[in-house]
């Protein structure tokens, strides 16, 4: 799925962007770290792969069928799904068909499902939330050739130091036996299976859950859980705890404390008098995020620890609040209340209030018209100046105001 944001080792990254900034302490195999002749790129990629112990074979093999992918360049230009509000993505993406599928697969693999939680302590909602999210339960996996579609992306030069890794890393996988480099299918970024996921990551936290000797995440279910769950756990997840519950609040909150932060515990926000909607709130130290998407008069999330694995998995607030929400479905929680929000800004004006609050000496980023963390933060503390309601939601009425 396009929303993913693109993961890769953190040490490596950092390493390869301060040899790309040093620029003559680059060796030899990464002199043309992208850009340039397409061909002369593949053969430094071929002598870092040889650096690292790559066999020829498997090098060949690999960089024989990368081809550049004008189409992917297109699609990482223009993820639009990143504009759509809280509640048109997750009233498209939750959808029936959805929390059917994944009810009954939770039902189909159970046992896989108990291993994973009690190997990692992930519960097996959350899999099949982000299962069901990536490709449908394996249904839509993407039909971008891998090999092409890592090398297209490492070519170009916004961001080679995250995805040249993964084209050696690639190469790695042929070597194994898990990738075919003309055949082997997935995502425009180059991520693999039925929950999306890149090379580096599918070498490095692969498990073989059916037994049969290969890490298959296109066609193994089991594969895929097992996988899914340690790349999770490794994320961070606490076990035993909870991630997102819906709450209901009273109108006399102080909204200028909600937001991505975890600097109150649920007594903090119980004393300011937030209830759960269904059940009780969880450990009273527990630390915890209140979440707006929409503001103060729409749903509201008390975000806990293990929320933050989510904005690891992907960097879109949307995407995010949506896998959680649609976890907690999956665990037996009810649709949650829409509540009554405003209507949002246009894609236009919504630009027009970044390029207004840049202009204040905020950091919204790029100005693309999208509501990220660094905008709802400038617009919280726009309405807090203004006398408004601090919820993070842009309205028209702040945008005339600024």
């Amino acid at each position: 799925m396009s929303t993913r944001k693109i993961r890769t080792t953190a040490a490596a990254a950092a390493a390869f962007a301060v040899l790309i900034q040093l620029g003559t302490a680059l060796p030899a195999h990464a002199a043309t770290p992208c850009g340039g002749d397409f061909q002369a790129f593949l053969a430094g990629v071929a002598q870092e792969a040889r650096a690292q112990g790559r066999s020829e074979a498997a090098i060949s093999a690999t960089l024989d069928a990368a081809r550049i992918d004008r189409k992917v360049l297109s699609r990482d230009r223009a993820q639009g799904v990143f504009k759509q509000t809280f509640l048109t993505f997750s009233k498209r993406s939750v959808s029936g068909y959805r929390l059917k599928q994944g009810a009954a697969n939770l039902r189909k693999y159970k046992s896989t499902f108990q291993k994973a939680e009690r190997d990692y302590g992930v519960p097996g909602p959350v899999i099949a939330a982000f299962w069901g999210l990536e490709t449908d339960y394996g249904a839509v996996q993407g039909d971008f050739n891998t090999v092409s579609a890592l090398a297209t992306l490492a070519h170009d030069c916004r961001r080679p130091q995250l995805f040249r890794p993964q084209l050696v890393a690639a190469i790695e996988m042929v070597e194994h036996g898990d990738l075919d480099p003309r055949r082997t299918t997935g995502a425009w970024a180059g991520e693999i299976g039925q929950v999306q996921m890149l090379p580096e990551d599918i070498i490095r936290f692969g498990i073989d859950g059916d037994g049969d000797g290969h890490v298959d995440l296109k066609k193994s279910a089991p594969d895929t859980i097992m996988t899914a769950a340690r790349f999770i756990n490794h994320l961070g997840w606490r076990r035993g705890e909870p991630w997102l519950q819906e709450v209901a609040l009273p109108s006399s909150l102080p909204w200028a404390k909600t937001g991505l932060h975890f600097d109150m515990t649920v007594a903090d926000w119980s004393g300011l008098g937030v209830r759960a909607r269904e059940g009780s709130l969880p450990a009273a130290s527990l630390p915890a995020a209140l979440l707006l998407p929409q503001g103060k008069d729409g749903p509201a999330f008390l975000a806990y620890p293990n929320f933050r694995v989510y904005l690891e998995w992907n960097q879109s607030f949307i995407y995010t609040t949506s896998a959680a929400y649609f976890a907690t479905r999956l665990n037996g929680a009810s649709r949650y209340d829409a509540g009554n929000p405003g209507d949002g800004l246009s894609d236009a004006a919504m630009k027009d209030l970044q390029t207004r609050l840049r202009n204040k000496g905020y950091d919204v980023g790029k100005i693309d018209g999208i509501l990220g963390a660094g905008t709802r933060a400038a617009v919280r503390s726009e309405q807090a100046r203004l006398g408004l309601p601090a919820d993070g939601w842009p309205t028209r009425a702040l945008l005339n105001r600024l």
